[in-house]
């Protein structure tokens, strides 16, 4: 298979809208409705979306040395170790029993990394990546992001017993469609989403980043046989509240786990487009590549008393971090401002201003 040449970033792939201020707007009314009022239920601010983790660790990115040019860009124009923090979650901004089926996220911190920051990012040295199970984002563009938002604000912190009959309902009629080919992204979003295990689970960036001189997305796949193993494994959530946290904790205590980080270079803009990222782009037109790995060794998934003073103090954003790998599209466009009020929100309710750390020691 011939494979067209990387495309060239140049500002001008961003179509920038009239109207984005306005949304952005939008987006954090919805956001501080959400955070207003999980802040008044807990009397302690969580996150306007993904409150809810279900494990923390501590690992090692490694670089690979001998990268071709095209993928030895940016954080990984050279080999070299970086200390890391991910962290996975389900999406809603209040912190549900996980007999909902929600769709997944992964955020990942890199510390250590050297470049040009991004505005808003200056004096700090991570890098951000945020990703979810699977290869598409929800919406379209900001202002569908925003109506999506709007709706999960109405329904933050209610009816939880009636969320969890929704989703029963909900699962059945979406595994059907799966099994054909024909996942539903409304669905998983409304609690239709499968209980599949977290760490089996394919994390992707969905939107695309500049990749140094060029564009891509980028997705974190699961490669040690703990975690292989678990792919599409169906977790019994039925009476487990934190069913999820329970599973995480015991693999990363027993096994730890690694994986790869792998590059989705663009090579056509009309296929492959940066302002819709509910297009997939087809592997068929440009493969995954591996530029990196994540080692996380054995430890301890989650501790309760211990891991929600490591929670508060991390926020993750895709605009922390270098300007080789800055966020493009629309979309991420709107996240920049709305995560940073989010995290601002959570640092002033709780006293604790938000620090980007230097090295994983600086953690509680």
């Amino acid at each position: 298979m011939t494979l067209h040449a990387p495309t060239r970033y140049t500002p001008d792939v961003e179509e920038v809208q009239p109207d984005e201020a306005e949304v952005v707007d939008q987006l954090k009314e919805s956001f501080r409705h959400i955070l207003d009022t999980t802040s008044q239920d807990y009397g302690h601010a969580v996150r306007s979306v993904h409150a809810k983790a279900h494990g923390i660790a501590r690992g090692t990115l490694t670089v690979h040395p001998g990268l071709p040019p095209e993928l030895a860009q940016g954080l990984f124009a050279q080999a070299g170790d970086y200390e890391a923090i991910f962290r996975i979650s389900t999406n809603p901004g209040d912190i549900l029993s996980d007999e909902i089926g929600l769709p997944r996220g992964l955020a990942l911190k890199v510390l250590g990394v050297a470049g040009d920051r991004l505005p808003g990012s200056e004096g700090d040295t991570v890098q951000d990546f945020v990703m979810v199970n699977g290869p598409v984002f929800a919406a379209p563009d900001a202002k569908a992001f925003s109506k999506n938002l709007k709706l999960l604000a109405a329904t933050t912190d209610k009816a939880e017993g009636a969320k969890k009959v929704f989703s029963h309902i909900l699962r059945a009629v979406e595994a059907p469609l799966e099994a054909v080919g024909l996942p539903s992204t409304t669905l998983k979003q409304m609690g239709g989403a499968p209980n599949t295990h977290p760490l089996g689970e394919t994390y992707y960036s969905a939107t695309p980043y500049r990749y140094g001189d060029h564009i891509a997305k980028l997705a974190l796949f699961p490669v040690s046989p703990a975690l292989t193993r678990l792919t599409g494994e169906i977790v019994s959530t039925r009476g487990r509240p934190d069913a999820l946290r329970e599973e995480v904790n015991a693999v990363l205590g027993r096994e730890g786990g690694q994986w790869e980080l792998r590059v989705q270079l663009n090579r056509d803009l009309e296929a492959m487009p940066v302002e819709d990222p509910t297009v997939e782009w087809k592997e068929a037109d440009s493969p995954f590549l591996t530029v990196a790995t994540l080692t996380v060794d054995p430890q301890p998934g989650w501790t309760e008393g211990a891991s929600e003073p490591v929670d508060d103090a991390l926020s993750f954003n895709i605009w922390n971090g270098i300007a080789a790998h800055q966020p493009l599209g629309n979309v991420n466009r709107a996240r920049r401002d709305t995560y940073r009020f989010s995290a601002e929100y959570r640092g002033t309710f709780n006293g604790c201003p938000m620090h980007q750390p230097r090295h994983l020691a600086d953690l509680p």
